[in-house]
Order: structure tokens, then C-alpha cells, then sequence
């Protein structure tokens, strides 16, 4: 079974048991990081949220998550080798990109699909389409765009 096999089937399992799906959140905007945190913690998921990659790597070591969802651009450690740090730590857990800068989408584009980068949303966003591409992302589908 592929990993990404793996972590759709236990999506499924939980949405089955009306179980929540535990979110990490590294967004170093507070506004976009408030938004999310509270369109995903209405939807009924757990979510964790912190203002950089190095925070996000101390919740990985204390906590497994279903899903990170990472800005690319962040000061310190960024989106990208946050991922790639944390795959090391929890392979099995789905990441969820999102950017509003084309440079770096480039450079992420890369990633897309591969290991555990499951897509890229572009900022800005709306409700909709933040909670269309988490439940994508954790169900093992890629989001359109």
C-alpha cells in the first residue's frame, strides 16, 4: 500500500467514526493563521497553530498530525524544508502547501505530489476553497488549479 494509500484509508476510517483529524498549521501572517485556524476547527478538526517552521518542527516532535498545512514563505525555516524535516519525522502525515508568490509556487511545483507534499493552494483563498483542499489532501486527492 502507497503511503498516500495509507493515509487516505485512515482519512476514511476517521470520517467513519466521526473522528477529528489533528492539523498543523505553520502560517507566519496572524490574519491568514486565524482565518484558518478557525474555518478548520469549525469543520471539526484539531487544529495546532504556529508562526514558523522551527515552532512547527517542536510540534511535530511532541504531537502526530494528520496534515501539516504550511506557508511556503516564512522567515527561519521555510514551508519547503519544513516538509521535507518533516517527513523525516512523521512520514506518514500529508502535507498541504499554500503561497501567494509565484516564485515559490515555482520552486514548490517541484514537490507537488511527490513524497509528502500533496498539493499547493494559492493565496489569497477563500473559506471554501482552504476547507475543499484540506478535505482533498486528507482524503489522498489533489485539489484542481
Amino acid at each position: 500500500m502507497s503511503v498516500m494509500s495509507a493515509r487516505a484509508a485512515t482519512y476514511r476510517v476517521r470520517r467513519a467514526e466521526n473522528t477529528v483529524s489533528a492539523i498543523l498549521l505553520a502560517e507566519d501572517d496572524e490574519s491568514v493563521r486565524a482565518f484558518v485556524t478557525r474555518a478548520l476547527t469549525h469543520r471539526g478538526h484539531e487544529v495546532t497553530a504556529v508562526s514558523d517552521g522551527d515552532a512547527a518542527i517542536e510540534a511535530l516532535k511532541a504531537q502526530t498530525y494528520d496534515l501539516m498545512l504550511t506557508d511556503i514563505v516564512m522567515p527561519g525555516l521555510d514551508g519547503l524544508a519544513l516538509a521535507e524535516t518533516a517527513a523525516k519525522i512523521n512520514p506518514r502525515m500529508t502535507v498541504l502547501m499554500m503561497t501567494g508568490f509565484a516564485e515559490a509556487r515555482e520552486r514548490a511545483d517541484g514537490a507537488r505530489g511527490q513524497g509528502p507534499v500533496a498539493d499547493i493552494i494559492t493565496k489569497p483563498f477563500s473559506l471554501k476553497q482552504i476547507c475543499s483542499a484540506v478535505d482533498a489532501a486528507l482524503s489522498g486527492q489533489r485539489i484542481a488549479g
